[in-house]
């Protein structure tokens, strides 16, 4: 049964809720990514046969295009037509956070923002105990918007091809897919490889040593962020559905055997009657054991006194999901700070930006949203600034570069300024 805690007791384990901290999965990540970087598809087709059970070579380890056309006849009509309205949705979000370039010019001064796609994005897919389409959606559709001009995908197929995955990456433009996984995978795409082109970010959720790969290889290559289980925080208050609250917690219980599934709420009937319901709904669940692992774990409802203590707790869990039961929930946002997605009101639950509602469901976790945003164009783009001074605008300001590059003993920055001054 899930606990029902005071606001006043040690919630630690909830806020120290890392799962990135395991050095032998760190150790066996690092012989992964050398191995890679340094024998190529050797090593890549080598660790696939180990951990996958599938044999590759240059020539099957892309997606063909016949694989892509059974795909498409695998997947129901209804399916494929919810799966475009869900990309519309998504591409129609992600339009809004388009930049535009910035230069200014006055007095002989210039100075500027440009916006650049990377030339190459990689988005991993996992493939282990789910396959994930609507990952491919909001990995490479902000990428699209973002004009990335080549995507690549990696995915393991150590349990077949998942069509609907498929259909889902030929439905964003995606031409080349890789039958890889795991750390190797991520190496793959860092590094690059005779098979496997070396990309400028990496994008996409996976398992402990996915998440680790991307944190070693990042600044051979950018990552969107590293991920951890899934996460659930339920603000909630006495206009809240008990049913509605434990089928939400629930929905993230059954990603991950070590998933975070928490009610906050000031209001002691609610808290025993979503407590009855977990214990009930759980049994019924096709991955119960999962679930209930994963409540065992990490699922809590707390008592506060009142909905905006509610929220300090909420801001200190900094959670990926942070869903709003609440009356007037838009009344409260201002009070929050830390949260991968906010979801407002009675119906409107974590599912609904998984799949539909347009926002990217790829979030930062483990706390990260204290410094870390939801996956979105910026991640596949660069900023350059831009400087342009005439010469009138440069002697302007010479004596203030100089006095600033003397004080930190860089000598050869002040002359290229005086030489300047006095050549003229």
């Amino acid at each position: 049964m899930v606990p029902i805690l005071k606001s006043d007791e040690d919630l630690s384990r909830i806020y120290n809720r890392s799962q990135l901290d395991m050095e032998d999965v760190r150790t066996t990540v690092k012989d992964i990514l050398n191995d890679v970087r340094k024998n190529g598809d050797k090593a890549l087709f080598s660790y696939t046969e180990k951990f996958d059970r599938v044999r590759l070579d240059t020539h099957s380890i892309a997606v063909t295009k016949r694989e892509i056309d059974q795909a498409y006849s695998a997947v129901p009509e209804t399916t494929l037509a919810a799966l475009r309205r869900a990309k519309e949705n998504i591409l129609a979000f992600h339009k809004r956070q388009i930049r535009k370039n910035d230069i200014v010019s006055d007095n002989g001064k210039t100075t500027g923002i440009l916006y650049r796609a990377v030339e190459r994005a990689g988005i991993y897919v996992p493939g282990g105990k789910a396959a994930y389409p609507s990952s491919v959606l909001m990995c490479a559709l902000p990428a699209v918007v973002a004009g990335v001009p080549e995507i690549i995908m990696v995915t393991p197929t150590g349990n077949g091809l998942n069509p609907l995955v498929l259909v889902a990456a030929a439905e964003c433009g995606i031409k080349k897919i890789y039958k890889v996984g795991g750390a190797q995978a991520i190496a793959a795409m860092a590094y690059g490889t005779q098979s496997v082109p070396r990309v400028g970010v990496i994008a996409g959720p996976g398992n402990i040593y996915v998440a680790l790969a991307k944190r070693e290889i990042y600044g051979a290559a950018g990552i969107d962020m590293i991920a951890g289980p899934s996460e659930i925080l339920i603000v909630a208050d006495k206009t809240a559905n008990a049913s509605y609250v434990a089928a939400d917690m629930l929905s993230q219980a059954e990603h991950d055997e070590l998933a975070m599934s928490l009610l906050i709420t000031d209001c002691e009937e609610l808290a025993k009657n979503v407590q009855k319901e977990l214990d009930e709904r759980v049994k019924a669940l096709p991955k119960a054991a999962i679930a209930q692992k994963s409540l065992s774990a990490l699922g809590s409802i707390v008592l506060v006194k009142n909905i905006p203590e509610a929220l300090k707790i909420a801001n200190t869990v900094a959670p990926e999901h942070l869903e709003l039961c609440v009356c007037e929930p838009q009344k409260y946002l201002d009070a929050v700070t830390n949260a991968g997605a906010v979801f407002l009101g009675h119906y409107s639950p974590e599912p609904l930006g998984d799949y539909y509602a347009g926002t990217n469901h790829v979030l930062p976790t483990s706390g990260t949203a204290r410094f870390c945003s939801a996956l979105g164009v910026e991640h596949f783009m660069k900023r350059i600034s831009i400087v342009g001074y005439d010469r009138a605008a440069l002697m302007a300001a010479a004596d203030d570069i100089i006095a600033l590059a003397e004080t930190e003993g860089l000598r050869a920055h002040a002359e290229s300024i005086r030489v300047r001054r006095e050549k003229e």
